[in-house]
C-alpha cells in the first residue's frame, strides 16, 4: 500500500462516527475517564478494519519521546536474568516500547553511559540492584528510575519492584527446621547486595528462633566450582558436620550436592540440600533441588510496568511479589530420626 492510499486518524474517526481527538485518546491508551468503553471498542475495531497503524515516529517528534526503556543487569549468563528480561520486554513490547538490555561490564560494578547521551536515547531505566552502582554511569538520575530488588526505604528510584526474599528464606529455614535439623550451614552468595543481606537476616532470625539451632555461614562467589569448594571445606571441618546447607541459588546448591557426592554422603539422607531461584538446573540435577521459586518473568512484567507508568508522569506504587517453596529430592529428614 503506498503512503498516499495507507489509512489515516481521519479515516479510523469517520468509520468509528468520532473527532479525531478521540481516536488519539483510544490509541495512545488514555481514554479512561474520557472516553465510554463501548466507544473505545468501536475505535479500536475500526482501526482493526481499516488497518490503520499510528505513525509513532511522528508521535515520538511531537512528545520527545525514545518508545526506549533500558534494562540493567549484573549479567547475561544468569538465566534469572534472562526471565526477568523476557517479562520485561513483553509489557514493553504491548505498549509500543522497545527495550534495551544493558550488563553491568564488573558485574556489579559501575558502568560507563553506552549512549552519547541517556536522556536523549531513553525514557527510563530499569535495574535491579546487583547493577545498582552501574547507574552512576548511566546517569539515570535524569530519568524515570524503578529497582528491582531493592532498599525501598532508600532505593534511589521512583518506585522499587520486589520479590518476597526474606519471606522465601524463611519458608526454606521453616522446612528443614520441621524436618528436625539442627545444625545448618548457610552458603552464602559472596556479593554486596540488598537482596542477598536479606536472605541472610531472614535465615539467622529463623534459626534463632528455635531452641539448639545452631548456624554457620560460609561465603562464595556465585558459581557450581567455587560453591563445591566451599561445601567441601566446610562438610569436612573439625566439629559436628552439619545436616542441611542452605544456599543462596540453585547454582551453589549445585555445587554443594556435588562436593557431597566427592565426599561420599548421600542426599537427602545424610545432607539436606535447599536452593534459591527455581533454574531450569533445579531439575536437571538428582536428586532434583528443593527451592525457592521466583516469578522471574513476572518480576520483570511489573517492574516494566511500573517503569512506563512514571515515563507518563504517574507515581507507580512500590510492589513485592510473592514467592513459594518447591520441595523436591535434595531435601529430608535430619539422619539421626532415620
Amino acid at each position: 500500500m503506498s503512503a498516499a492510499s495507507r489509512p489515516t486518524s481521519k479515516d479510523v474517526a469517520r468509520a468509528a462516527g468520532v473527532s479525531q481527538a478521540a481516536v488519539s485518546l483510544v490509541l495512545g491508551g488514555k481514554w479512561p475517564g474520557r472516553v465510554s468503553a463501548a466507544t473505545a471498542e468501536r475505535v479500536r475495531e475500526a482501526a482493526r478494519t481499516l488497518g490503520y497503524r499510528p505513525n509513532l515516529a511522528a508521535r515520538d517528534l511531537r512528545t520527545g519521546r525514545t518508545r526506549t526503556a533500558l534494562l540493567v543487569v549484573p549479567t547475561l549468563t544468569n538465566e534469572f536474568f534472562a526471565r526477568v528480561h523476557e517479562g520485561a520486554a513483553a509489557v514493553a513490547a504491548a505498549h509500543g516500547f522497545g527495550v534495551l538490555l544493558y550488563p553491568s561490564p564488573e558485574g556489579t560494578g559501575p558502568a560507563t553511559d553506552p549512549f552519547a547521551s541517556a536522556p536523549a536515547a531513553l525514557d527510563g531505566v530499569l535495574a535491579s540492584s546487583m547493577a545498582a552502582r552501574a547507574l552512576s554511569g548511566i546517569g539515570a538520575g535524569t530519568l524515570p528510575l524503578v529497582m528491582l530488588d531493592s532498599d525501598p526505604a532508600t532505593g534511589p528510584g521512583t518506585a522499587t519492584v520486589n520479590l518476597a526474599i526474606a519471606d522465601g528464606m524463611r519458608q526454606a529455614a521453616g522446612h528443614l527446621l520441621g524436618l528436625g535439623h539442627r545444625r545448618l550451614a548457610h552458603l552464602a552468595a559472596d556479593v554486596d547486595s540488598w537482596t542477598f543481606e536479606v536472605r541472610a537476616a531472614a535465615l539467622a532470625g529463623s534459626v534463632a528462633a528455635v531452641p539448639g539451632a545452631r548456624l554457620e555461614t560460609h561465603r562464595c562467589a556465585l558459581g557450581v566450582a567455587q560453591a563445591q569448594a566451599a561445601a567441601t571445606a566446610l562438610l569436612t571441618a573439625p566439629g559436628p558436620r552439619p545436616t542441611a546447607l542452605v544456599c543462596d541459588d540453585d547454582l551453589l546448591a549445585a555445587g554443594a550436592c556435588k562436593a557431597a557426592r566427592r565426599l561420599g554422603l548421600r542426599v537427602p539422607e545424610e545432607l539436606s540440600v535447599s536452593g534459591f531461584d527455581d533454574l531450569t538446573l533445579a531439575t536437571a540435577v538428582e536428586p532434583e533441588l528443593t527451592t525457592v521459586t521466583l516469578p522471574a518473568e513476572e518480576f520483570g512484567a511489573r517492574g516494566m510496568t511500573a517503569l512506563l507508568t512514571a515515563v507518563d508522569g504517574g507515581s507507580p506504587a512500590d510492589a513485592e511479589l510473592p514467592v513459594s517453596l518447591t520441595v523436591r529430592g535434595s531435601t529430608g529428614p535430619v539422619p539421626a530420626r532415620r
